[in-house]
């Protein structure tokens, strides 16, 4: 059979493809988030960009996007797979210790934001059906974009999480009850109640099914050692999952969510995570370029000051909303901020409830055109918030400028990663004080949290170092895995304290050079006594006697702080020999 290379669905597929592999890549390069990317390049090659030049310029065919419907069905599963994806992170147990957060701060959100949405559009005009359908759509946030960012674990992560599982769980009800505020009357509630029992028991079946015959089905899978096979069980899983939910009239995204539960039970989750990684990205990314092919430029720029103020006044509200609701509920000043401003921008699903209300009669098809436009450039923005809300909570939770109220610092360590804690516990089982300071607001929530001395701030910023007092400390430590950072900071506290004692976490010899070079007392290549230790334990496994290692070891040892020595131009060997029990022992 002859194969129309000329066909729409081939020329479609390229482009979503050359879009993946070409122009993702190069937005990569440059530091865009692969969010915009994809939605850039729907706007710029669905029918509103260059779509609308093939009929004079008939090459730009290729390069454009012709049939939009025609993908919309691999943009769903791309929001399905993200949900499998979820539910594999999750299990039954902590879902069901979430549920206080999922039905008391999820569900105000949704409905404080819809209240209120819809009565600033009454007040605009709206009548109040349309008002509130409109209010209600426009409270839902973005489950593709807002979870990757976020996770489902963490101060952020678990607030957000269980309001978008809320919204997701609510997105039938409200579709059912706009077609009851519109044409539908009376069967539309009638048929919200059917829905509902129908699909508890649905959900109750798969539950039961996944527990019993999850395992079965993938044991048979693993038992074949065929990735193939295993990719087929898993899509097998997540499709049969969501086509159960969808026939009775829920979100398929619901199914979708409960076959990664079930899997997640199970011993296969790592591998099936791992196997369907690559198509829920591409599928994700299809999406997204879906929602850029309904941004029509031309409509952006002729109401440009109209969609600002939709898009300022909409994010202020769910900002606000959130922001206040999580506070009540005990979250941090930072945390209640951040997840406020990530979940500030419409849905994906708002297109869905926008299409439902101008079904319904709710709305006029030009009003459901403007808040898509509206929802499309609010998707757009999420990745920018998501930065904006990250800064501002740090500042909220933690001042930049906080300043250390001890008189003496002890010992002050530089950067608070996993190496810096270990050096902090040592310190503090010998009873040496000290304080840290690092840029992560995360880390130093967390350090506090378990008893550290910890400080926000960048010590890359002029002034911060100033504030150190390290004119009083003992000695300070440099921990952060910048090479040029921590040599500059280095030449500079020399210069200012002569007589300290600097230690430095050094990536390879030549960083150690540079870090003598620039007045550390002590360097520490982190690599190079991993290295000899690797070294010895794989020779000695081998059967070489302890004695001939050792001395190669110390041979080579000394090999290295010659290099060092000599390129640093240091009048002393530094020091690279550990000290080991065993060493310690053989002299007493």
């Amino acid at each position: 059979m002859a194969f129309a290379l000329n066909s729409t669905g081939f020329s479609d597929a390229l482009v979503i493809l050359g879009a993946a592999g070409i122009v993702i890549p190069a937005f990569a390069r440059f530091r865009i988030n692969p969010v915009i990317g994809f939605i850039l390049v729907g706007a710029l090659a669905g029918p509103f960009g260059l779509g609308r030049l093939v009929p004079e310029h008939r090459w730009l065919y290729y390069l454009t996007i012709t049939d939009p419907h025609a993908i919309e069905p691999f943009a769903e599963l791309g929001i399905i797979l993200l949900l499998f994806a979820i539910g594999l992170e999750l299990s039954l147990r902590r879902l069901w210790d979430m549920r206080a957060l999922v039905f008391g701060a999820g569900a105000s959100e949704l409905l404080l934001s819809g209240v209120l949405i819809g009565l600033a559009l009454m007040a605009l005009g709206q009548p109040w059906t349309g008002a509130f359908g409109l209010g209600f759509a426009l409270a839902l946030s973005s489950t593709a974009l807002v979870l990757p960012m976020t996770g489902t674990q963490g101060p952020v992560g678990r607030p957000a999480f269980a309001m978008l599982l809320f919204e997701d769980l609510a997105l039938v009800p409200i579709i059912f009850l706009l077609g009851a505020a519109g044409t539908g009357g009376e069967s539309a509630l009638a048929n919200l109640g059917t829905t509902a029992a129908a699909g508890f028991a649905v959900v109750a079946a798969l539950l039961i099914a996944g527990r019993f015959l999850m395992p079965r089905l993938f044991a048979q899978a693993a038992r074949a050692k065929n990735p193939e096979l295993f990719l087929a069980a898993s899509l097998l899983a997540v499709i049969a999952a969501s086509l159960a939910t969808s026939a009775v009239g829920l979100s398929p995204i619901v199914g979708a969510l409960i076959a990664g539960l079930s899997i997640a039970e199970t011993e296969y989750r790592g591998e099936v995570e791992s196997i369907t990684a690559p198509f829920r990205g591409l599928a994700l990314g299809v999406f997204l370029i879906t929602v850029g092919m309904s941004i029509d430029l031309s409509a952006v720029v002729a109401n440009w000051s109209s969609l600002l103020m939709a898009i300022v006044g909409v994010m202020l509200v769910k900002t606000a909303v959130t922001a206040i609701l999580l506070r009540l509920a005990g979250s941090g000043r930072g945390a209640a901020i951040q997840t406020g401003v990530l979940m500030a921008s419409p849905s994906e699903t708002t297109l869905i409830v926008l299409g439902a209300a101008a079904q319904a009669g709710l709305i006029r098809a030009s009003t459901a055109s403007f808040w898509q436009i509206v929802t499309a450039l609010g998707l757009t923005l999420t990745p920018l918030l998501a930065r904006v809300g990250r800064d501002l909570g740090r500042r909220l939770e933690i001042g930049p400028d906080e300043p250390i109220e001890i008189a003496r610092p002890g010992t002050v360590i530089i950067g608070f990663g996993r190496v810096g804690r270990l050096v902090a516990d040592m310190l503090r089982a010998h009873g040496k004080e000290f304080v840290a300071i690092d840029s992560d607001i995360d880390a130093v929530a967390a350090a506090r949290v378990d008893g550290y001395k910890v400080i926000f701030g960048d010590v890359s910023r002029a002034g911060v170092i100033d504030r150190l007092r390290l004119g009083h400390a003992d000695a300070l430590i440099l921990t952060m895995d910048d090479p040029v950072l921590s040599v500059n900071i280095t030449r500079r506290v020399r210069g200012w304290v002569p007589d300290l004692t600097i230690i430095a976490r050094a990536r390879d010899i030549y960083h150690a050079a540079e870090l003598y070079r620039a007045g550390a007392t002590d360097a520490v290549p982190e690599a190079l006594e991993s290295s000899l230790q690797l070294s010895e334990a794989v020779l000695v496994d081998l059967g070489v006697a302890m004695g001939p290692v050792i001395a190669s070891i110390h041979e080579k040892r000394d090999q290295l702080r010659a290099e060092i020595k000599a390129a640093s131009d240091l009048d002393r060997n530094p020091r690279l020999l550990r000290t080991r029990l065993r060493d310690l022992e053989a002299k007493t």
